[in-house]
């Protein structure tokens, strides 16, 4: 026998996100009332991982620049684990000149063979001036050349899940065979803001000044070329990229109250267009979708008899925090069905799973949360256990 409850919560025939632990699979989306210029993109929760939006998202594309964002993660990742700091110094190779001397076509951070910069001047100068020539130095310094550097890059992508990725250079110039999918940057981007808080305030910097101008003299500022840092409240992150194959594209990332949206797109027409359609798309996520706590760990969600224990009921509770995403625009009935056989026989294990209260969500799957004991319940035995059976009987109680 099963016992149904139908809990009158908040829900969204568009789209909900139920995380157990991080644990449930991700929730997509059944319909969608946004739409983008963009061929590529995927809008999400970072809390839930609940996807907003998406189009064409595991369709590889050329990331341009944002490519750089596996070259700051290696290196975050090596400052985390203590093998460089912040104040680390690296010596700039003829090589890296050489390469980018005379290119005026792609960014740089304005470097000089011989050049003495420390880890923290290399992110910078990848991270705000988008330079080139940095991320070769980066590379050098940590790996010996880019070619170990960038297997090191593949090698983290699919440590990371990043199932549509493979890198050929650590700038993302056009290079054959280098790709990446919006999906796969969003999981890198979700990444970097969640494995390295303390490093990642460097993405929302909006100038950084390195070397001299031959001809002024003056020193060399470079603004953040991140469109949402300027026009968008509480943008904060990551990374623009642009080549003449995939058009203009974004990574971006943007808190408000304590919630996190973060965004990707490829291909659209200019810098200008680029810089609306993202203020466009991380206001809708915001405006449309909230974040809800549907259970909390060790809530009651419904109490069931038992069957020749030394008690009559115990609570069924969630072994976790049990949090949905949902769109303010679909609200609609959510039912959550609790399921178990009644009674449950004793004796019963604190934390034993129990039931399971199935969310119920009308053209979608139901995602299933276990709920487990309370507490723990003796069994009775002897003439008790007997006269708790014939009670049961007439009077349907253990």
């Amino acid at each position: 026998m099963s016992l149904s409850m139908t809990m009158l919560k908040n829900s969204a025939r568009l789209l909900v996100s139920v995380v157990l632990l991080a644990v449930l699979p991700m929730q997509q989306a059944t319909a969608q009332m946004m739409d983008t210029k963009a061929p590529s993109a995927i809008l999400l929760d970072a809390s839930t991982g609940a996807v907003l939006f998406e189009k064409n998202a595991d369709e590889p594309f050329e990331p341009a620049s944002m490519s750089k964002l596996m070259t700051v993660y290696l290196a975050f990742e090596a400052i985390k684990q203590g093998a460089y700091t912040l104040d680390s110094e690296a010596i700039v190779s003829d090589n890296v000149w050489r390469q980018f001397v005379r290119d005026t076509s792609s960014s740089k951070m304005m470097l000089n063979a011989g050049d003495v910069v420390t880890m923290e001047q290399l992110l910078k100068g990848i991270i705000v001036s988008s330079g080139n020539d940095a991320t070769v130095a980066l590379a050098e310094f940590m790996a010996g050349s880019e070619q170990t550097f960038v297997e090191w890059m593949n090698i983290k992508a699919e440590e990371l899940g990043m199932k549509n990725s493979h890198f050929k250079n650590t700038h993302g110039l056009p290079a054959e065979g280098h790709l990446m999918s919006a999906r796969d940057l969003s999981i890198l981007a979700l990444h970097l803001v969640n494995d390295f808080p303390e490093l990642y305030s460097f993405f929302k910097e909006t100038e950084f000044t390195y070397g001299i101008d031959i001809n002024t003299g003056l020193p060399i500022t470079q603004k953040n070329r991140l469109p949402v840092l300027y026009n968008l409240e509480g943008a904060d992150g990551l990374k623009t990229g642009h080549t003449n194959a995939s058009g203009y594209a974004l990574t971006a990332s943007a808190v408000r109250d304590g919630r996190r949206l973060v965004l990707v797109f490829t291909g659209l027409s200019s810098a200008r267009e680029r810089a609306s359609e993202a203020a466009r798309l991380l206001e809708y996520g915001f405006r449309n979708f909230q974040t809800y706590k549907l259970f909390s760990a060790g809530e009651k969600v419904e109490e069931a008899n038992v069957w020749l224990g030394e008690n009559s009921k115990i609570n069924l509770i969630a072994a976790e925090d049990v949090v949905m995403t949902l769109s303010r625009a679909e609200r609609a009935r959510m039912d959550v069905i609790v399921k178990y056989n009644s009674p449950i026989p004793a004796p019963i294990a604190a934390g034993q799973s129990l039931a399971t209260a199935n969310i119920m969500i009308p053209n979608r799957e139901a995602v299933v949360v276990p709920l487990v004991a309370e507490k723990a319940v003796e069994d009775i035995g002897g003439f008790a256990k007997l006269g708790a059976a014939f009670k049961y009987i007439l009077f349907g109680s253990s």
